[in-house]
């Protein structure tokens, strides 16, 4: 039996309350009058006594505190419209996850188009090769037909036990995110995956609205489908890593997904600071797909020297040369090439070949 049961009864047991004063009104009552959502025929019912005796306590009270409480306090929200706000929660939800599942990018220029897909940046870190970064931020931009994808980790963003961090580094909390966005408006980005540093910002990611452009930015993976003007589709499918490594092949994680189910023709990660590449075939469809593990511009790495990490890194910034006249099963719809001066040339030169 909760307190005010208790209070009620012992009220009961005693019987006569006429005679008023404030140490012959029950506890309980105090807890009734100050909830304030019982009616004096209800606290009558409830205490076994007469409404003029529940109007006296009532009137002692009041002059004992001063004040009285007017209106009943209401609930936040009523169950039937926590029901229907959860249920618009869940459609709106449903409808997000079912677009990102793939989201469609309609491509505006004809003829080949290239991504840049830029490694773990981490431009506020003291071992990043930014020079070289904004190098090639600013081909990028220049370079038609040219657009940047970045497969996570643009800062270190520490968090956490993990902000101790920001003291074996000279780059400010504040200097990160001014490097960040500094670096984010330089590029026309296709797409942007959040890493699991990005992530760590968690809901109220200052990324989303440095971005200011059409492009698609979500944490830990984002799938495209380019559809060109000729009517081809083109899957581009990030991951900031795809699960599975080998001491052998430091792109295995990304080639076992394209050999278990993504049908993709390219395939990029991080993560690991280091590269790889591997161009598998689908012998049921005769798909190709480019399986890319990108480096990082993070050259001097403690954790990789405390670990005893091998340098495997070769290429932070590789390009894929996308030709849409050509079919999923063949070569040239494709082309790699590490060195986004090169592939930038090569660009170039395809798009001149189409306009001649």
């Amino acid at each position: 039996m909760g307190d005010l049961a208790k209070g009620i009864e012992r009220t009961k047991a005693k019987g006569d309350y006429s005679k008023v004063n404030l140490t012959s009104i029950p506890d309980a009552f105090y807890n009734a009058f100050s909830n304030g959502d019982l009616s004096p025929t209800e606290l009558s019912e409830m205490f076994g006594v007469k409404k003029r005796t529940i109007r006296k306590w009532k009137q002692t009270i009041r002059e004992d505190i001063g004040f009285q409480k007017e209106i009943a306090m209401p609930e936040e929200i009523d169950i039937e419209d926590l029901v229907e706000e959860r249920l618009k929660k869940f459609e709106r939800k449903t409808v997000r996850k079912e677009a990102e599942k793939c989201f469609p990018i309609k491509v505006l220029k004809d003829g080949p188009i290239a991504i840049a897909h830029f490694g773990d940046p981490h431009v506020d870190d003291d071992g990043t090769n930014l020079g070289l970064l904004l190098k090639h931020a600013e081909l990028v931009a220049k370079t038609d037909g040219m657009f940047g994808g970045n497969v996570g980790d643009v800062q270190n963003n520490w968090v956490g036990r993990l902000g101790r961090l920001y003291g074996e580094q000279s780059t400010s909390a504040a200097e990160s995110w001014k490097l960040t966005e500094h670096f984010i408006k330089m590029v026309p980005w296709l797409y942007l995956c959040g890493g699991n540093h990005d992530a760590w910002s968690g809901a109220g990611d200052p990324l989303e609205y440095m971005i200011g452009q059409p492009t698609v930015y979500a944490n830990h993976q984002v799938r495209l489908n380019l559809l060109f003007p000729n009517k081809r589709e083109i899957r581009v499918n990030c991951r900031h890593n795809f699960k599975g490594h080998s001491q052998y092949n430091t792109a295995h994680g990304i080639s076992k997904a394209a050999m278990m189910g993504w049908r993709d023709h390219i395939l990029t990660a991080g993560h690991t600071h280091v590269s790889g590449y591997q161009v598998l075939k689908d012998p049921m469809t005769g798909l190709i797909s480019h399986a890319i593990r990108c480096a990082s511009y993070k050259t001097y790495d403690r954790y990789a020297e405390q670990l005893g990490l091998a340098d495997q890194s070769i290429f932070m910034c590789p390009v894929t040369i996308i030709d849409p006249k050509y079919d999923d099963n063949d070569p040239r719809l494709v082309t790699t090439i590490f060195d986004p001066y090169e592939g930038a040339d090569y660009l170039t030169w395809k798009r001149s070949k189409k306009s001649a």
